[in-house]
């Protein structure tokens, strides 16, 4: 028979009670969320791999991948559009071993199409679409210093120039 420590034990009125044991003590929430990520490592799962996925995909091809799942080492990855895909493959070899070096066990990959990043696609293009220098209702009209011929200004801003100037320029040699 166990015998419960005094702290669990309260006499009333010649009746012992048990009283459940204390709480731990608190634990930092830096300690806490280290001890949630050092799970996420050991058990492969595909939150750890999310968190490092920008560092290990790089900034220009993070956007536009992301990590769909991960089943018996073998890493799914979304891309938005073929274009992404095919930059996927291209660095297939580089990705399996940046997730080796990070410590994920990922044994390949496999590359698809993934349709739902497309809505995300689509906000970053009319963010840049919205600033353009093309925009002639952003930037207004002028006339171009070197052909006089009417252009938007946030070209001429850029380039000093219009853009079929600019682009001219890339020609002559």
């Amino acid at each position: 028979m166990a015998i419960a420590p005094d702290g669990q034990r309260r006499r009333l009125r010649g009746v012992e009670l048990l009283q459940p044991a204390p709480p731990p003590p608190a634990s930092a929430l830096s300690a806490c969320l280290d001890h949630l990520r050092q799970a996420w490592d050991r058990d492969g799962n595909l939150a750890g791999l999310w968190q490092d996925w920008p560092t290990i995909a790089g900034e220009r091809l993070s956007p536009h991948c992301r990590p769909l799942s991960l089943e018996r080492g073998i890493l799914t990855v979304g891309a938005q559009h073929p274009q992404w895909r095919q930059a996927l493959l291209y660095t297939k070899p580089q990705l399996l071993s940046a997730l080796r070096q990070a410590g994920h066990a990922v044994r390949d990959l496999r590359i698809q199409q993934h349709h739902s990043l497309q809505a995300r696609a689509d906000v970053q293009e009319a963010t840049i679409w919205a600033r353009h220098p093309s925009r002639a209702d952003v930037h207004g009209m002028g006339l171009c210093p070197r052909c006089g011929r009417p252009a938007p200004n946030g070209e001429m801003d850029l380039w000093s120039c219009c853009g079929f100037c600019h682009r001219s320029s890339f020609t002559e040699t």
